[in-house]
């Protein structure tokens, strides 16, 4: 039997295999609604993100579920990829697309988001929103050394406050002596 592949089905086939690429190598996605969004919008989401080493991606439901399904990744239902769908894959750092995308959607109103994956788990576009206002794991970082210095510091200060004050002392007698 000779099965002819139309055009039309290998580059859906085509799409499924990038989705399945991009998919396998994010380490979060995120799946907004995009719809009232202008192309000029969509490209300059695109143009933001992607030297964060993230990308944005419009494509139909069928073919992003199809490609979901071959990497193993099981929606709760095939209803949560409803209407316009644009899906961010982040393949670094998670937090800068986040900020980004949040950042049009306070400025624009649009998109919004319906849920993401992260590490396998299901979060809810409200969690995702949250995330996005956590400050960069730069920050995060130094907050941890300046929270894990601060006491070293406060004992440092406190046991020589008495060498300092026994100094301080010796010294006045040194000049009422003299």
């Amino acid at each position: 039997m000779d099965t002819k592949i139309t055009a039309n089905r290998q580059k859906k086939m085509d799409i499924v295999t990038k989705l399945n690429e991009k998919i396998a190598s994010a380490k979060a996605i995120v799946f907004t609604n995009y719809q009232g969004l202008t192309h000029k919008q969509i490209e300059r989401l695109k143009k933001a993100i992607k030297p964060l080493k993230a990308e944005f991606v419009v494509a139909k439901n069928s073919l992003v579920l199809r490609a979901l399904n071959t990497n193993k990744i099981k929606l709760d239902s095939e209803k949560d990829l409803q209407g316009q769908t644009g899906t961010l894959f982040i393949y670094e750092d998670i937090m800068s697309p986040l900020k980004e995308l949040a950042k049009i959607i306070k400025e624009l109103g649009i998109p919004s988001v319906k849920f993401g994956i992260m590490d396998g788990d299901r979060i809810s576009g409200e969690q995702i929103l949250r995330l996005s206002t956590l400050p960069s794991r730069e920050v995060l970082l130094a907050q941890l050394v300046g929270g894990l210095k601060s006491p070293i510091f406060g004992l440092h200060r406190a046991l020589s406050w008495n060498i300092n004050k026994l100094v301080l002392t010796l010294k006045a007698v040194e000049t009422k002596k003299h």
